[in-house]
């Protein structure tokens, strides 16, 4: 039998959440304070996920660059080749929040803020 303590990050009460695992099934949660806490927990022993956030260069922007998001969270063990992908990325302004600036493995990067034209 395994066991992980997680800190849930669903809320600032930051619970202390066990997982036991029995042949690679989850057997119990406890912990939690709420049910969001246990989702959590669950998602993260069977297949933890990030949201990516970073910068890009742009070119001929009011800022020399811009920052961004994954549009969703993805595989934790990806997070590093998506920065990595992302390594010589030019977005060519104007940039509007909201606007797909790059894609990792069909996932878009969205713009966080606005940067204009210079």
């Amino acid at each position: 039998m395994e066991t992980s303590t997680l800190t849930c990050i669903n809320c600032p009460l930051g619970c202390a959440v066990t997982v036991r695992l029995e042949d690679g099934e989850i057997r119990e949660i406890t912990g939690n304070t709420c049910k969001r806490g246990a989702a959590y927990a669950r998602q993260e022993v069977t297949a933890p996920a990030r949201m990516v956030t970073t910068t890009l260069r742009v070119l001929n922007g009011s800022s020399p660059t811009v920052p961004v998001k994954t549009s969703v969270p993805i595989p934790k063990d990806q997070v590093l080749a998506c920065v990595r992908s992302l390594k010589g990325v030019l977005v060519a302004a104007p940039v509007l929040p909201g606007q797909k600036v790059a894609e990792f493995s069909g996932v878009a990067l969205l713009a966080v803020k606005a940067v204009d034209c210079l």
